[in-house]
Order: structure tokens, then sequence, then C-alpha cells
């Protein structure tokens, strides 16, 4: 079952706002910040995990930092969408490290792709030997990002939680 936003007590949204911008902050920290003792504060944070809400915690690392400054967009068009072959493409495209982001579209294309690499030229092997042969692809257009102005891995929409 799915767990609605609406659902949540003004508890549960000020732990979800505050995870989103420190998901390392201890429990007695966290229970501080949301006006809980740690007990029911640790009680929360593991229902919202159980509930698949908190999926889990990570590093962010920062690519640029990495020599991964070079970002694509790319529109893909499918020969096929029926659900098959939705799902051949589905599958096969989450196994491409190169690709942080994909999602099916309401448009004029099928799926629209965010490839981060560290140069046009490895941008244009990822394309030439995995995106081109992923299943059903009939046709690719590539938007080659010069700035990124905002990127942000947490949820804005959390911020103004009450």
């Amino acid at each position: 079952m799915q767990t609605d936003f609406s659902e949540l007590d003004s508890f549960d949204r000020a732990i979800l706002a505050v995870l989103n911008k420190d998901g390392r902050i201890s429990v007695a920290d966290l229970a501080r910040q949301i006006g809980l003792s740690k007990s029911p504060t640790q009680a929360r944070l593991k229902r919202l995990e159980g509930e698949g809400i908190i999926t889990g915690y990570r590093a962010l690392i920062d690519p640029i930092r990495l020599g991964l400054d070079h970002v694509a967009f790319v529109e893909v068009r499918l020969s096929d969408t029926r659900e098959a072959a939705l799902r051949a493409f589905n599958d096969a495209v989450s196994k491409i490290g190169e690709i942080e982001q994909v999602h099916m579209i309401a448009g004029n294309f099928d799926y629209l792709m965010k490839i981060r690499t560290g140069s046009m030229s490895e941008y244009r092997a990822v394309l030439a030997e995995k995106i081109s042969t992923l299943p059903h692809v009939a046709s690719t257009s590539t938007f080659v990002a010069m700035q990124a102005v905002k990127e942000t891995a947490t949820m804005g929409a959390l911020e103004n939680v009450s």
C-alpha cells in the first residue's frame, strides 16, 4: 500500500525535511530539531523506512571534481511502444552506468535521458555503443548542457512542510 504525503503527520514531514538536507544527522539531533524525544523519533524513522518512504541513505558526490562534467540530454524514440518493448528497454537502460536519469515522456518522443561523461568523445562512444543498441531504439536526439543553473539532489517540495 502506498502512503500519500497528505497521510503523514507534521512530525513525519519534519523528519523527511530534515533528512532531505542532512541524511547523516544523529537520531538525537533529529529528535531535537523536530521536537520529539529520541524513542518516538527512532520509531517513526523505522516506520518511514519500513513503508518505503525512506529508501536509503547515500553520499552526494560532486561529479565535476571527478572529471565528469559533460552532460547531455537525449530524447529517445522507440520503434515499438507495446508493454513488452517498454519493459525490455527499461531493463536494458538500467544497466548503463553513464545514464543518470531516464524518464518516460508523453510527447513527441518516448524517453528523456540524462547522460554524464568526462568528454564529448566519451559521450559519443556511450551513444554509439550503448544507447543506440538498446532494445527498440529507433532514433535519438542529443542536447548538450553548457551549464547547470540549478541541480539539486534534495526535494525542494519538502522545504515548506508543516
